[in-house]
């Protein structure tokens, strides 16, 4: 199946939008400044991302969000701190989505021992530790 230069450039604003959610993740980033970003109207563009990769553009600036917060959460800050940090206003929010992506409140998390992290270099750490999204979580948002 041939991609058409349409769907190219179409894939190429899409990777400029996520790439702003993983910059600017601990900001208020609404669906409308994320279309602009990619030159697409607010409904085209989470049609398109969604196709392009497998899940709405809200669910990937929370696992974003997520992924650091757990990185915060190792290096000893309080679930507040962390959720706070990465952008989210609401705790219990926060918490919810934490445990449904990771499987495991942000305080049992925090609470483990970390420290074989230590060696690894961050660019192995930061993909060994990234949350995987059940698929039912990944549909339904």
């Amino acid at each position: 199946m041939a991609v058409t230069p349409e769907e190219y450039a179409d894939l190429a604003h899409l990777r400029r939008a996520r790439d702003l959610m993983d910059r600017r993740y601990a900001e208020p980033l609404e669906v409308a400044a994320l279309a602009r970003e990619a030159l697409m109207s607010p409904a085209h563009f989470a049609r398109k991302f969604r196709a392009a990769y497998g899940e709405t553009p809200y669910s990937y600036l929370m696992t974003r969000r997520i992924e650091r917060a757990k990185a915060l959460l190792r290096q000893g800050l309080s679930v507040t701190e962390a959720c706070m940090a990465v952008g989210c206003t609401s705790l219990g929010s926060f918490s919810a989505r934490f445990t449904q992506i990771v499987g495991q409140t942000p305080s049992a998390y925090r609470a483990q021992d970390h420290r074989r992290l230590r060696a690894v270099p961050s660019c192995v750490t930061k993909v060994a530790t990234r949350p995987h999204r059940p698929r039912d979580a990944a549909s339904a948002s």
